[in-house]
């Protein structure tokens, strides 16, 4: 092989390694775009999935339910304030309305995972299998943060309060 094909091929190894990084965090179906899904370390049985939906289509899709093979069990919630107190609440489905985005973060939607079958640790990857009404099932794999984060690490920068 050639000094000059052997660079050819090295480069084209090099663009595809970066090209499937570069969107390994953002996944699509049809007209959904699901961007950064992630959870927090946890030493228990319960861990909590964030991430946002966009629909870039011209009709609602609702995201229905998720299922995870690190869990027993995965349920779409929200925090309701309860006189003083904040309480999370099981929720049927989150709308995702035609040009408009659901944000799934801490403090707000989300989705439990519950019965986590080990602890989650930073340097994991966690499957979830999201299921829309109208678009169907889309696998993801949800990146692990610190536990104060508040966000995804997007810029090597853990994003805690």
């Amino acid at each position: 092989m050639t000094m000059l094909r052997k660079f050819w091929t090295v480069a084209a190894v090099t663009v595809a390694l970066c090209a499937g990084s570069a969107s390994a965090n953002e996944y699509k179906l049809g007209s959904l775009q699901v961007g950064h899904p992630w959870t927090r370390v946890t030493p228990g049985k319960t861990g909590s999935a964030y991430l946002s939906v966009t629909n870039t289509g011209a009709e609602i899709d609702r995201l229905v339910g998720a299922s995870s093979p690190a869990a027993d069990k995965a349920e779409l919630h929200t925090h309701q304030m309860d006189g003083d107190v904040m309480r999370m609440r099981p929720v049927q489905a989150i709308e995702v309305p035609p040009g408009e985005s659901a944000v799934l973060k801490p403090g707000g939607l989300h989705i439990m995972l519950l019965g986590l079958k080990a602890p989650i640790r930073v340097g994991m990857r966690v499957p979830l299998t999201l299921r829309f009404e109208k678009a169907g099932n889309v696998d993801v794999e949800l990146s692990v943060e610190t536990v104060g984060a508040t966000e995804p690490d997007h810029a090597g920068h853990k994003a805690t309060n």
